[in-house]
């Protein structure tokens, strides 16, 4: 078993704390440790995973290769030309890094959060039985596709849901697990509600485990990644010129909807305790702030109330401001509301950030 761990940046969503230059897996949001290195702390040196330092791969557009350098000294890197997406990044890393082609690859994105370390790896373990052969009988499937699915706890519209086949489910340890009949991105509220009801549908979690030669197979099948990327794969200029006309998409785009149609996607499911700290609302709720938030963007204006929170940045520092307040600048502002009553939660995680800024 190997890990592949996804930091290609991103982080619009947290704009002005993080950036383009320092997005958001490279920031220290939970602690003194970044997202990216809380990934690795996760899944290495546990009873439940057999992974090492030396089993654990990071995947990231070349602007950040100095950045994953600086948080994880020993971690083999492999530098995409560009970020596009997920599906070229476990294309490349399925095509690149040398393991035996039956050993199961587990591919995790480097800024989640999870509440319960121990049960999470339980959970990739069992994925990872599936995904060997040896639980999906019972699902009457060989050598699957897995994806971890969250039990929902509201009627989010931001995640896609994953959809199990009642008719093949099964028990691997204390894990549930399940066929997937199929994946519906991002739903109405109303949609989402009606999803909620169901005890079987599950958060698609963007977390997978897959044989090597599994994941290959189904990208030659549903992709033309394979014949674009694998006869440049060692090349430096070939591989920038192939991601020049590379259509940024998602491997759940590319590859597992079509893959979950012919039935060959199994699902593992996580009780509950992770969030993709995609927004301002799911950081708060990590570091225990009450309130929501969203990002204004240039030439938007908005009204801060007395209750609400501005974060900006004045002179490249990250500065946290009450409201009530008028909203309407030239670079991207963070709108808390509700989150005055916890200022400071707030100017801690702003001081920690600002401190790592400095540091750099």
């Amino acid at each position: 078993m190997y890990a592949v761990i996804l930091a290609g940046g991103g982080g619009t969503r947290l704009w002005p704390m993080s950036r383009p230059e320092t997005p958001k897996p490279f920031l220290p949001l939970l602690g003194e440790r970044s997202l990216l290195q809380l990934t690795v702390d996760r899944i290495v040196g546990h009873a439940e995973l057999p992974l090492s330092d030396h089993d654990v791969w990071v995947v990231t557009d070349r602007r950040y290769a100095g950045l994953v350098r600086e948080q994880l000294p020993e971690a083999p890197i492999l530098i995409e030309p560009a970020g596009r997406n997920t599906a070229a990044a476990v294309a490349l890393a399925a095509l690149r890094i040398e393991r035996d082609p039956d050993e199961v690859m587990l591919v995790l994105a480097a800024d989640h959060h999870i509440e319960d370390g121990a049960a999470f790896r339980r959970v990739l373990a069992a994925g990872a039985r599936v995904a060997e052969g040896a639980a999906a009988a019972a699902l009457g499937i060989d050598a699957p596709l897995v994806t971890l699915g969250v039990r929902p706890d509201r009627p989010a519209t931001d995640y896609g849901y994953l959809a199990p086949d009642a008719r093949a489910r099964a028990r691997v340890g204390d894990v549930d697990a399940a066929l997937l009949s199929g994946f519906e991105e991002k739903p109405s509220r109303d949609r989402a509600t009606e999803l909620l009801g169901d005890p079987g549908t599950s958060w698609n979690a963007g977390v997978f485990a897959w044989r090597r030669s599994a994941i290959r197979e189904a990208l030659d099948r549903y992709t033309g990644l394979v014949t674009l990327l694998d006869p440049v794969r060692d090349s430096d200029t070939g591989l920038a010129s192939a991601y020049d006309v590379l259509k940024p998409l998602s491997v759940d785009r590319a590859v597992l909807e079509g893959a979950a149609r012919d039935h060959r996607v199994a699902m593992v499911v996580l009780g509950g305790g992770w969030s993709d700290l995609g927004g301002w609302t799911a950081i708060l709720t990590a570091i225990g702030a009450q309130g929501s938030g969203r990002v204004v963007s240039p030439g938007e204006t908005a009204e801060a109330g007395p209750g609400d929170v501005v974060v900006d940045r004045i002179d490249g520092r990250l500065r946290a401001a009450a409201g009530p307040r008028e909203i309407q600048s030239t670079s991207p502002v963070a709108l808390l509301r509700g989150a005055a009553v916890s200022s400071a939660e707030i100017d801690t995680l702003l001081a920690r950030v600002t401190e790592w800024e400095q540091r750099r």
